[in-house]
């Protein structure tokens, strides 16, 4: 117990700080007086009570966290601070299980946007405000946050990073401190927020909905303030607004932040994934605008291009909000969409799925294979843009993408064994693995995770911080090599 009293003691600041974030929600609670003030009061003193417990634990036992630390910390985290993030919810609304509230703050804090509940529009500000700020926080990573502060405390953050950092190469870094880097990325993450929630509240939406769906959107979470979704608000302005911000987030921050210090719109030239992420964006939203209107699912071809933009927009970047229930598309439609949330947003971006880089390093792969089948005594290097893919980098994409299409159909399977209709369960897995949130059938875009049982709940839980995590962080603690110290 000795040895883990350091990932212990980091854990309980972590839920410190977790529960002094909550002081934002109660803040506007009371200052709206929206009846949930008491739930906040209690999820605040028991998360930082608990947390203060664990930080005393481990208090004697300051040093630096070795790589095997760093992962279990890590999945921890993940694994523990949606408990804390679930309780305003079980407190404003006794009747939601703790399986329901655990679900749905998981699906906030690993920006999925599924959800269990209904009757949104009716919710306080505050609890609707809570559910897309925990996007905002998951969006760059809770450990990424803390790594800027971890130092100053005499815990070091640098392994923290490397097992949070999204992306192949996650040995690259922006700036030689690590907590320089952790802040220039919410830096700009910030500056993002801030210009998405103004030009939202510009083009008509109120204010307060402004701010949660600025959270929701930066964070390419999912949730909304209305049952409807964006749907509800019925204006093309919100949702080309919506569309642009995507877009920004569905790109690697670091490109963000190079651009921004620089002063240079050139960081986003040289970005091998951007021709990609575009491309693949304009061929979908051309391709299904033409398929829809030519197998007569719309009469006008606007209203085709402008709902199959959004959504291909929103699911590519595994945002997952939705203006109009594409349930009603044939199938092949809704299933091309569904997987555009498996690999289009770039990596180092707040979206889900196996990452654009990721993608582009596979189909090269492929398409080197099928050379040297031709040509067996030709040398073909490997590239990503200009930048040599080494063989460490591709074997660990290759296990990567194994192990993706492994977690899909066992997760599956597991699923339709316990009752769940097949399409229901596959599209499930799916959309909780890419943290895309809408599936298709029973939790497509016009319903939601409520009518899942139990197991099931946990089973998509699991699949979503499996996902966000992107798998290895995870697995690795589950290995029983892990625990042989």
């Amino acid at each position: 117990m000795q040895v883990y009293l350091p990932v212990i003691g980091a854990l309980g600041l972590v839920l410190m700080l977790f529960g002094l974030v909550m002081g934002f929600p109660l803040a506007v609670s009371f200052a709206l007086d929206d009846g949930a003030t008491a739930a906040y009061d209690l999820a605040l003193f028991a998360t930082f009570a608990c947390g203060l417990v664990m930080w005393a634990a481990g208090r004697g036992t300051r040093r630096d966290l070795h790589v095997s630390d760093g992962f279990l910390l890590v999945a921890s985290t993940w694994l523990a601070v949606p408990v804390f993030g679930a309780l305003p919810l079980m407190f404003y609304l006794p009747g939601l299980s703790f399986t329901d509230a655990y679900f749905e703050a998981a699906s906030g804090l690993t920006t999925t946007g599924a959800t269990v509940l209904s009757g949104l529009d009716a919710l306080p500000v505050s609890i609707n405000l809570w559910r897309t700020f925990m996007h905002w926080i998951g969006g760059m990573g809770v450990i990424v946050l803390m790594v800027a502060v971890l130092p100053l405390l005499g815990i070091g953050g640098r392994e923290m990073f490397k097992a949070e950092a999204p992306g192949p190469m996650k040995e690259s870094r922006l700036t030689p401190r690590i907590a320089e880097t952790a802040k220039g990325l919410w830096m700009v993450y910030a500056l993002l927020t801030l210009a998405c929630g103004v030009a939202l509240w510009g083009v008509g939406m109120p204010p307060w909905e402004a701010v949660i769906h600025a959270f929701s959107i930066m964070g390419l979470g999912g949730f909304s303030s209305r049952d409807a979704s964006l749907g509800g608000f019925g204006s093309l302005s919100i949702e080309l607004v919506t569309m642009l911000f995507a877009l920004l987030a569905g790109i690697n921050y670091a490109t963000h932040y190079l651009a921004l210090m620089r002063r240079s719109a050139q960081a986003y030239a040289n970005d091998p994934e951007l021709r990609w992420f575009f491309g693949v964006l304009l061929f979908t939203v051309v391709f299904l605008t033409a398929y829809l209107f030519g197998v007569g699912a719309y009469t006008e071809l606007p209203t085709a291009l402008r709902h199959v933009a959004f959504h291909a927009i929103s699911l590519a970047t595994s945002l997952g909000l939705a203006a109009y229930d594409y349930a009603a598309w044939p199938m092949f439609a809704q299933v091309w969409i569904l997987f555009l949330g498996s690999f289009a947003a770039c990596s180092g971006s707040t979206g889900g799925g196996i990452k654009m880089m990721r993608a582009i390093i596979l189909y090269k792969q492929v398409y080197r294979e099928i050379a040297r089948a031709l040509h067996p005594n030709a040398v073909l290097p490997l590239r990503l843009g200009r930048q040599p893919v080494s063989d460490n980098v591709l074997h660990a994409v290759l296990a990567f993408g194994f192990m993706y299409m492994v977690s899909i159909v066992s997760l599956t399977l597991l699923l339709a064994a316990s009752g769940l209709d097949l399409l229901t369960a596959f599209s499930g897995v799916v959309a909780c693995l890419n943290n895309t949130g809408p599936g298709l059938a029973e939790v497509g875009p016009a319903g939601n995770y409520q009518g899942l049982s139990d197991f099931q709940t946990w089973v998509l839980s699991f699949a979503m911080i499996l996902g966000c995590l992107e798998i290895f962080t995870l697995l690795v603690v589950l290995t029983p090599t892990f625990w042989r110290r």
